[in-house]
């Protein structure tokens, strides 16, 4: 299913959601359930999806249940981690012609196995408190070996617990923990980003001060990292921002308990001043849930996309009016965050959501996947075809 979101006037349009089914295709529904015949979904509504003009939108795949954090494989195999405590699953996606050929469960049963990452022919995945290794899996997706404990340093708190991880330009495996709580003042390593050897050895703090991050990337040429982070709950609809934030260098501290985006925070700001710290280079939406980030490298979509930054906003839960639900798009001017606004929209309807975006890669084709754990999908973005 594919929607081209073209308009000459007004640049963008939503088409309406597909029709129910007729009563001779629930008798064929009803049919095909009665000799046991497995059957994908009923097509998800992306006809309500806005994009800028020549860019359309269709289904990778609507057959991973909780989709959440992605990576690429060495063969062009997509995996994709989810965030079920206790029962989480890992999922493989086999490409095709323009969608998923094929969807491998690759492990279950894992406690909330959210990130995950790519390194020499493994999949690395990250759980609450540690991190697991399967190698040379996308030759044994079908067969995958017992995964190889690489460290269980991490702590055992399950708020805000699960992580994204990615490999950075320095070849260590970069991986969060976020704190603990809403509000609250957490030693080493709580509010932090981690990083260590691919082995889990060398573990040390890259940056501090960092409430909750659940996506980040490297700049294609600084080789800077960028990261998203949650603001705090509880201090009102419009206040504080969600951060895009910049780590050109180790030793940073991001302001969290003590400020929000430049905002002091009603229980810890008054131990330490907002000057003190880095502040974001954008605020985001308030309670947008920023999560996953990705510099475009690709060459499909116009010179101006490209290495700028798409975010994947959740979407509020904790707004008298609900905001986010939509891929946002940040440019960048001299090295800095100067423009942010909605790229894709429409899993929001009023205040009733039927997806919530979380994750976004960039195919080698030049494509942009999103992940939606809501609808259980993966979507791909293209342009001009």
């Amino acid at each position: 299913m594919r929607h081209d979101a073209r308009s000459w006037k007004e640049g963008r349009r939503a088409i309406p959601a597909p029709a129910r089914f007729r009563p001779l295709g629930l008798l064929c529904l009803l049919g095909c359930l009665c000799r046991g015949t497995v059957l994908a979904q009923p097509s998800l509504p992306i006809d309500t999806i806005k994009l800028p003009p020549g860019f359309s939108i269709s289904i990778y795949t609507d057959a991973v249940p909780g989709a959440r954090s992605m990576t690429l494989g060495e063969k062009g195999t997509i995996f994709v981690g989810t965030r079920d405590a206790g029962r989480g699953a890992v999922y493989g996606l086999v490409p095709g012609a323009g969608r998923a050929a094929e969807v491998v469960k690759i492990a279950s049963g894992l406690d909330t196995p959210n990130g995950v990452a790519f390194r020499g022919g493994a999949l690395y995945v990250a759980e609450i408190s540690r991190v697991l290794r399967f190698d040379d899996i996308e030759n044994r997706l079908k067969n995958p070996p017992k995964p190889v404990v690489v460290t269980t340093a991490f702590p055992k708190e399950t708020h805000h617990g699960w992580k994204f991880i990615a490999f950075g330009p320095d070849g260590l495996l970069y991986v969060p923990v976020g704190a603990p709580c809403n509000i609250c003042s957490r030693p080493d390593p709580y509010a932090a980003i981690l990083r260590m050897k691919p082995d889990g050895a060398g573990l040390e703090v890259f940056a501090r001060g960092i409430r909750n991050t659940v996506g980040f990337d490297w700049h294609p040429q600084t080789k800077e990292l960028w990261f998203t982070d949650n603001g705090r709950d509880r201090m009102g609809d419009d206040v504080p921002p969600d951060e895009l934030n910049r780590a050109p260098k180790p030793g940073l501290h991001f302001g969290y308990p003590y400020c929000h985006a430049g905002v002091p925070d009603p229980d810890f700001g008054k131990e330490r001043a907002c000057s003190e710290f880095i502040p974001p280079e954008k605020s985001l939406g308030p309670h947008v849930a920023a999560l996953g980030m990705r510099f475009y490298t690709g060459s499909m979509f116009p010179e101006p996309y490209r290495n700028q930054i798409f975010i994947a906003e959740h979407g509020s839960w904790n707004r008298s009016k609900k905001i986010g639900y939509r891929v946002s798009l940040v440019t960048l001017r001299q090295g800095h965050a100067a423009t942010y606004e909605t790229f894709a929209s429409g899993w929001l309807q009023g205040e009733s959501a039927w997806g919530r975006p979380v994750d976004l890669l960039v195919l080698t084709d030049g494509s942009l996947l999103v992940s939606d754990d809501k609808a259980g999908a993966v979507y791909r973005i293209t342009f001009g075809r």
